[in-house]
């Protein structure tokens, strides 16, 4: 055999092996991003029903209904890969203090292949009058896209752990950012860059000692700090945080 058809013959073993490695990449990208995130068991029991809070779930989405009834609706979107039950526990802790709470099923469990989930909630609530939206990591960025494309629709906008994936400074929602310390990505949350996107009447919560994931209840990212505070603990001042939103968004009516 020649040098050049020897050539030949090792350029396409080379592609072929390449191609191979691709393959499995992608097959080991897609297992990845289909497998989510293992909900812990307080999860479920934020799902029992009490004298002052009704659930109810329907088509995966997860409902918090305060029995003396409400008038301002939160609307709440996981993060990637994270089931919606996962943030049950701070859903209920709102909930208590008398604002109507839903947290949406995504596909896939990510917000991003449903940005307009929110429009449903609304027309199937009718009795709320006044709502606002949020959500966490993706779910807070994709609640954020949400508010720009229907400005009209909500009044307020909550990002547990996330920024504005689009500009809705000039829509005049307010605005909550609510982050752990120990959180790697606490600086975007908070950089000039990321508060320009949103409007003037912005608040900003750090929660001292939480990290990413203990917004909700599940196992968590490989490469998140441990807190040094109890999960419980940054759920209650999240929720804190958001019922502060609501309160505005309420006294805005």
């Amino acid at each position: 055999m020649s040098g050049a058809p020897r050539r030949r013959v090792t350029v396409r073993r080379i592609v072929a092996a390449l191609v191979a490695v691709v393959v499995v990449v992608a097959i080991a990208g897609a297992v990845w991003l289909a497998i989510p995130q293992q909900v812990l068991p307080e999860a479920d029991a934020a799902l029992i029903p009490s004298a002052s809070v009704a659930v109810e779930q329907d088509d995966g989405n997860i409902t918090f209904v305060p029995t003396g009834g409400a008038d301002v609706g939160l609307i709440l979107y996981p993060g990637g890969k994270v089931p919606a039950k996962a943030y049950a526990p701070t859903a209920r802790l709102i909930a208590d203090r008398g604002y109507l709470v839903v947290v949406v099923s995504m596909p896939f469990n990510f917000a991003v292949l449903d940005v307009d989930a929110a429009s449903r909630v609304i027309a199937a609530r009718p009795e709320i009058q006044t709502w606002a939206v949020g959500g966490h990591s993706l779910g807070g960025a994709m609640a954020g896209q949400y508010v720009a494309a229907h400005p009209d629709a909500v009044e307020g906008l909550v990002l547990w752990a996330a920024y504005s994936a689009a500009d809705v400074s000039r829509t005049g929602v307010a605005a909550a950012v609510v982050y752990g310390t120990l959180d790697t990505g606490a600086a975007r949350f908070v950089s000039p860059d990321s508060l320009e996107l949103l409007p003037a009447n912005q608040t900003i919560t750090a929660i001292d000692g939480g990290n990413h994931a203990n917004f909700g209840a599940y196992a968590g990212q490989p490469n998140d700090p441990l807190p040094t505070i109890p999960r419980e603990q940054q759920q209650q001042e999240a929720a804190d945080a958001t019922v502060e939103l609501l309160e505005r968004v309420e006294a805005a009516r």
